[in-house]
C-alpha cells in the first residue's frame, strides 16, 4: 500500500462560480497564448516578465511567513490555527484569498501542492504560478505518482517518507512550510527569508543552507 495521500476537491467543487481572481488568471493565460501565437512575444520573454515580477513581489511575501514560522513557535502555532489571519503579523495582505491553509513539512512527512481542476494558487504569497504548475501533466501526475514527479524535478525523498498531496481550490489555497535546513541556527530572520524559494513553498524543492565560506 502506498503512503502517498491526496486531499481532493469535493465533487463539482468548481462548478459554482470561480472567484474574480481565477477569471483573471484564465484571461491572462488566454492573452499570453494570443501574444505568443501572433509573434508579439516569445515564451521566453513571457517567462522573463513573470520571473521579474516574482523576484520583486511574489515569493518574497511567502518567505516572510516561512522565516517567521521557523524562528517563532507561537507564530507557527497561530499560522497552523488560522493562516489567513496570521499573515497580518508579518505584514502580508491576504488579498482575495478566501482561506489559506499551511501544511508543514517535518521529518518523515513531505507536502506538495497542486490544483487538479484548474490553476488555483495563492498568488498573494507566492506570486505568479510557474507554467509547469498549470500544465495538465503536473496536475494529473503529481496526484497519481508524486514521488516520481518530485524525483524528475530534482527532489529525491527517502522511501519511508509520507507524501501528502494537497489539492487547492477557489475557496482554499495551500502553502507548504518547508523544513528549516540544518546549519542555519546562526542566521537571523531576514537572512532566513533569503533562503526560501517559491518551489519550496509549493513543495517541489527543499530549502538549502547557504554555502559556508
Amino acid at each position: 500500500m502506498s503512503n502517498d495521500q491526496t486531499e481532493a476537491h469535493p465533487p463539482g467543487h468548481h462548478l459554482h462560480g470561480p472567484e474574480l481572481v481565477e477569471a483573471q488568471a484564465v484571461r491572462a493565460q488566454a492573452l499570453e497564448t494570443v501574444l505568443v501565437d501572433k509573434g508579439i512575444l516569445t515564451p521566453a520573454e513571457v517567462d522573463e516578465y513573470i520571473e521579474t515580477w516574482n523576484r520583486r513581489i511574489g515569493p518574497l511575501e511567502g518567505a516572510k511567513v516561512v522565516a517567521r514560522a521557523w524562528v517563532d513557535d507561537g507564530f507557527r502555532a497561530r499560522l497552523a490555527d488560522d493562516a489567513t489571519a496570521a499573515l497580518a503579523e508579518v505584514g502580508v495582505e491576504p488579498g482575495r484569498l478566501e482561506r489559506l491553509e499551511v501544511v508543514m513539512n517535518e521529518p518523515g512527512v513531505h507536502n506538495v501542492v497542486c490544483c487538479t481542476l484548474c490553476s488555483c494558487y495563492p498568488w498573494t504569497v507566492l506570486g505568479l504560478p510557474p507554467s509547469w504548475y498549470k500544465s495538465p501533466e503536473y496536475r494529473s501526475r503529481i496526484v497519481r505518482e508524486p514521488r516520481a514527479v518530485l524525483s524528475e524535478m530534482g527532489l529525491e525523498l527517502e522511501a519511508e517518507t509520507t507524501i501528502n498531496v494537497w489539492d487547492s481550490s477557489s475557496e482554499v489555497r495551500y502553502v507548504v512550510i518547508p523544513e528549516r535546513p540544518a546549519g542555519t541556527e546562526n542566521l537571523n530572520e531576514d537572512e532566513l527569508r533569503g533562503l526560501v524559494t517559491r518551489d519550496s513553498m509549493i513543495g517541489v524543492a527543499r530549502v538549502e543552507a547557504p554555502d559556508q565560506p
